[in-house]
């Protein structure tokens, strides 16, 4: 076989754009998803490309990381291909049985490209592996468990994600630490609890991920009770709304998808970033070559056209060639707001 057309078979070379507007007209019932497994792989640009011919045949789409060390995918799969996809896993040997996390909020629209790719880490966190036992992890809680631990008064609750995540929702008496990435929230943890190395420490994030690595960081220093929430947050609200259990997480799941967010509750805790109104919805700015993520309400997005500033305002309204030069120096990396911008996000009546 050629290689062009090699390619065509390992790539998607549609344009986003034409991708985006194809799955938003199509009525086609899409169950989103996200799993992950660390394990040691031999070659992942080998499995890669097997899980690309593989899934794009079956219409599933989605962000994928491989990695020597694991895999963490996020899927969105056709339900009419649902029973062929579980099946599919079964024929990789270390994804036999494993646990798939389905998502609380669904409408079929939270990605657009399949996309796979290796990587160095399944999940960016700055340690050295070979520095510790990465499997000597935390115990994992179930629903039932997290409840009973967390009502505990000694326990403390920590909230493994980023500050972005938990502004919007988050486990009750968490403590949410001030990070942009989980790399950072490593240290920060570490020297935070240094003299409560004999206290129950109750780990979480989205869907145990982050858990994993940073449950066998604590162990490695020598912390005596360390547990992660099993499953996450996806699987705990699923249980706790199955088995009639009490909820304690407040607010809406941030999720890295189109959908930016599935709610858990009732409770609006965020405000809008620009007038301070109560608000959950995150958003991008509209002017591309910022593409921002922060918090806007209706109002503001109505009045602000959707920019996170009167600057990007401006920009929207140029014309095409100079919003595309504009775009030709855009940094493709998430560009995220800080809570320290939170007054500069803000507009002048």
């Amino acid at each position: 076989m050629k290689k062009e057309a090699i390619e065509k078979v390992l790539h998607n070379k549609v344009n986003g754009e034409e991708l985006k507007a194809r799955l938003l007209a199509s009525p086609e019932p899409r169950i989103t998803l996200s799993f992950y497994k660390y394990h040691h792989i031999g070659n992942p640009q080998v499995l890669r490309d097997h899980l690309f011919i593989m899934w794009n045949r079956r219409g599933v789409l989605g962000r994928i990381y491989v990695s020597f060390e694991g895999i963490n995918a996020q899927l969105s799969v056709p339900e009419e291909h649902w029973e062929a996809f579980k099946s599919d896993l079964e024929t990789i040997t270390f994804l036999q049985n494993i646990r798939l996390n389905i998502a609380v909020e669904d409408d079929g629209k939270s990605f657009f490209k399949l996309k796979v790719k290796v990587r160095k880490k399944i999940v960016a966190d700055g340690l050295n592996d070979a520095s510790f036992d990465v499997t000597n992890i935390g115990t994992h809680l179930n629903v039932e468990e997290f409840n009973r631990v967390t009502d505990d008064p000694q326990a403390i609750v920590i909230d493994m994600r980023n500050h972005y995540e938990s502004e919007v929702g988050h486990f009750e008496k968490a403590w949410c630490p001030d990070v942009d990435t989980f790399r950072e929230a490593l240290p920060l943890v570490l020297k935070q609890l240094e003299d409560k190395k004999e206290k129950p420490i109750v780990m979480y994030c989205t869907g145990g991920i982050r858990c994993e690595k940073a449950s066998a960081f604590l162990k490695h220093h020598d912390f005596k009770q360390v547990y992660q929430l099993e499953g996450g947050i996806i699987k705990y609200a699923q249980d706790a709304k199955a088995k009639g259990l009490k909820n304690k997480f407040i607010g809406k799941n941030f999720v890295f998808d189109e959908r930016l967010g599935e709610r858990i509750s009732d409770e609006v805790i965020a405000h809008c970033h620009q007038c301070g109104a109560l608000c959950d919805t995150h958003v991008n700015c509209t002017n591309q070559a910022c593409n921002l993520l922060f918090i806007q309400c209706e109002e503001c997005a109505k009045r602000m056209e959707g920019c996170c500033s009167e600057a990007c305002v401006e920009v929207i309204h140029l014309p095409e060639e100079q919003r595309a030069e504009q775009r030709k120096h855009y940094d493709s990396g998430i560009r995220i707001f800080s809570k320290g911008r939170f007054k500069r996000l803000q507009t002048q009546e």
